[in-house]
């Protein structure tokens, strides 16, 4: 069965792509928003993607895709894309740029990643395996203010503190390894409050968040993107949890609203600049028949916004 990303229409559709354009796909996975964009360009567009996940590049989704001429793709995170496009000759020239947020289906699905905690594995949780510290290693030695700061921000987990205090206690036994050993230690000490939710589900989100500097990623990319834009440039943004979504939205506000410098009184209207973004439409989240047919949709938000 061929893989089908989430808001998959909705969000080709809101790219409002040009047949002889040049688009940005900030998160190729396993292509399938790439391959939907390629679908609507003539032999002159042109699609750069990248990933910062060696194993996405190294596919074979990326090897059979990586044959259309008009294809380019990329090892490479948000953080890095004004380089890559800069690179290549494009910048100002994206007609679309679009982010699909937070850890891929293809991650989840491989309990060697270690991302999942419904399948036993290396605790790893790295999006880009090739550089950085694993979970476990980081586990092994952070401080317990500090674990218990990403547990309550990242993952917004009132047990933050119990569950902190408790890995830290562990380290004195034996060293948490596999996504079961951490799965079953936060089992012990959170209750299950909540219906169909895992009591491990926050504290996994706020480490993986910690270990790929996720947020951050996102806040740089997204500032990126705007500035590698052609004017009526699309930014087209699928985030999958609140903090995410928070970001994305207050960016799109902050860049659509009017500023002025607050050290010029009284204000004149020469000095109110007009923001570079727009707002496009509402909110868009999955339609029942997406959610019967892939239950990772329901927490999913796409939003939409064009420079000006």
């Amino acid at each position: 069965m061929e893989h089908l990303s989430v808001l998959y229409e909705e969000s080709i559709q809101s790219l409002n792509i040009k047949t002889d354009g040049c688009y940005l796909d900030c998160t190729f996975g396993r292509g399938g928003h790439s391959k939907g964009i390629l679908s609507q360009l003539s032999d002159s567009g042109r699609l750069i993607a990248l990933d910062r996940d060696i194993e996405a590049i190294n596919s074979e989704y990326a090897k059979a895709m990586s044959k259309d001429e008009r294809f380019i793709l990329v090892h490479g995170c948000f953080s890095e894309l004004e380089t890559i496009v800069k690179n290549r000759g494009y910048f100002g020239k994206i007609d679309g740029v679009l982010m699909d947020l937070g850890v891929s289906s293809p991650q989840l699905d491989d309990a060697s990643r270690g991302f999942s905690f419904l399948k036993d594995g290396p605790l790893d949780m790295r999006m880009d395996t090739s550089q950085g510290v694993s979970a476990a290693d980081w586990l092994a030695h952070v401080d317990e203010k500090i674990l218990t700061k990403v547990l309550f921000e990242y993952g917004e987990e009132r047990f933050s503190r119990r569950i902190a205090k408790t890995i830290i206690e562990s380290r004195e036994g034996s060293q948490l390894k596999t996504t079961r050993d951490l799965a079953q230690l936060i089992e012990g000490v959170v209750p299950k409050s909540e219906k169909n939710k895992h009591p491990a589900t926050r504290s996994f989100q706020a480490i993986r968040i910690e270990i790929n500097n996720e947020l951050e990623e996102i806040k740089e990319g997204l500032q990126q993107a705007i500035n590698v834009l052609s004017p009526k440039g699309r930014l087209v943004v699928i985030s999958f949890h609140s903090l995410e979504d928070r970001i994305v939205k207050r960016f799109i506000r902050n860049e659509s609203g009017r500023k002025f410098n607050p050290g010029r009184l009284p204000i004149k209207e020469t000095n109110i600049e007009q923001g570079i973004l727009k707002k496009v439409g509402k909110f868009i989240k999955a339609g029942k028949p997406e959610l019967e047919s892939n239950s990772r949709a329901r927490s999913a938000v796409l939003r939409v916004a064009e420079r000006v």
